[in-house]
């Protein structure tokens, strides 16, 4: 089992930054590759960025350029920063973990309760 929670959602104006956190606490499950994924109202999962084990990165083609993924691996702890917000961006925001090293699977990998995340126009 593995816990996730989320932090640093809000309300922002469009051309603003927000950073979100996520920490996770596990007793046996090897976490590998982090990262986030967001869900628009009446809309499925996609994922936004991954950090790989090997410290590598991807992103979505919608958020290249404007979200950094970082990561602390001693703490667990993986972090979105997110720049010039657009209204397309309103979402929840979900962090995962995965014990694979490259990728992280919508349906298969853990996944936090999410936090809100809205620009105004």
């Amino acid at each position: 089992q593995v816990q996730l929670v989320e932090s640093g959602g809000g309300l922002v104006q469009a051309g603003g930054s927000l950073r979100l956190s996520c920490a996770a606490s596990t007793s046996r499950f090897s976490i590998n590759a982090m990262g986030w994924c967001r869900q628009h109202p009446g809309t499925q999962r996609e994922l936004v960025a991954v950090f790989t084990s090997g410290g590598n990165t991807k992103y979505a083609d919608s958020v290249k350029g404007r979200f950094t993924i970082s990561r602390d691996n001693a703490k667990n702890t993986v972090f979105l920063q997110m720049n010039n917000l657009k209204p397309e961006d309103t979402a929840v925001y979900y962090c995962g973990a995965s014990d694979d090293d490259y990728e992280l699977n919508l349906e298969r990998d853990y996944w936090g309760q999410g936090t809100q995340v809205t620009v105004s126009s």
